[in-house]
């Protein structure tokens, strides 16, 4: 009777042990660490200010990198630029015609060039006197201070000209940088988390619009103890283990993409290996999202 005893309890402890493994083969209870899955989040802030004319989202939308889905009044810059194109063509049209202003001197110089030749032809000919040569060379040097300085006049009109349309030009690249500052674009894919602010507001630059986040690629943040520490390495593959309900959990291939550094004390509410250990490392472990897993939802994994 005893020995059937003893064999009874001996097949009792071995089913026990089976049905331990079979559950530690299936994720339960048997992890390494322990942690939440977070997003890569990025909080949308308003550039310019002014009225919001359109913000064409709603929470849970679905957003492409360089979406724009709205934008801020910018009637004021638009009339600024208008203002400072206008001015631009003003310059433009008082910039001074060099050519045409130094044309007419030009044309003294030549003829009287000219006739300095013919002058010096006759007096080699005997038939003129060196008088009348002298008084057309100097003429020509009178003519060719006054081109000189007319010149040099025109030049300086026209840099002071070139300068003044340069201000104006840098001023409206300014003003189309805040032009399109005034356009509200995604910066990233992504999913609207939260909405901060509706049309009809009054913003200013700085001020929130709305929190994006990519939720394709979800990290779940972990916990290990500094024995842990030894035997990962970034880039390892691990098993990553999400929580449906008591007894519902799905398996998600992960793979460790940092490892922190600094020691930290075990945040409340995390569970680790070891549960003596009060000083832990945060490891995030990138998981691909199959449209189940949730920002803030508890996960578990297993070190391969």
């Amino acid at each position: 009777m005893k020995s059937n005893m003893k064999r009874l309890s001996s097949y009792t402890l071995i089913a026990t042990a089976l049905l331990g493994l079979a559950a530690c083969n299936r994720g339960d209870g048997n992890f390494d660490a322990t942690g939440t899955f977070e997003a890569t989040e990025i909080l949308v802030s308003s550039e310019a200010n002014g009225k919001i004319m359109e913000l064409n989202i709603e929470e849970g939308d679905r957003l492409d990198a360089g979406a724009m889905v709205g934008y801020i009044d910018s009637t004021q810059l638009y009339l600024k630029k208008m203002q400072l194109s206008a001015g631009l063509r003003s310059v433009d049209i008082r910039k001074p015609d060099i050519r045409k202003q130094i044309a007419a001197l030009e044309q003294q110089i030549a003829t009287a060039r000219t006739e300095q030749q013919r002058m010096e032809n006759l007096v080699k000919a005997k038939a003129g006197n060196q008088k009348q040569v002298d008084d057309i060379v100097n003429n020509i040097k009178y003519l060719q201070k006054q081109l000189d300085a007319q010149y040099s006049t025109l030049n300086k009109t026209t840099g002071g000209a070139d300068a003044e349309a340069e201000s104006i030009l840098y001023q409206i690249m300014q003003l189309d940088d805040q032009l399109q500052k005034s356009r509200i674009v995604t910066p990233q894919a992504g999913t609207v988390l939260v909405k901060y602010a509706e049309p009809g507001e009054v913003m200013a630059a700085g001020k929130p619009l709305y929190k994006i986040a990519d939720t394709d690629l979800l990290y779940l943040r972990a916990y290990i103890t500094a024995d842990q520490l030894s035997t990962l390495k970034q880039g390892q593959t691990v098993r990553v283990f999400a929580d449906y309900g008591v007894d519902e959990q799905r398996e998600y291939p992960g793979t460790i993409t940092w490892i922190s550094d600094k020691s930290e004390f075990t945040p409340k509410g995390i569970q680790t290996k070891d549960e003596r250990a009060n000083l832990v490392y945060a490891i995030k472990i990138a998981v691909k999202n199959d449209g189940y897993l949730k920002i803030g939802q508890y996960g578990e994994t297993v070190f391969e």
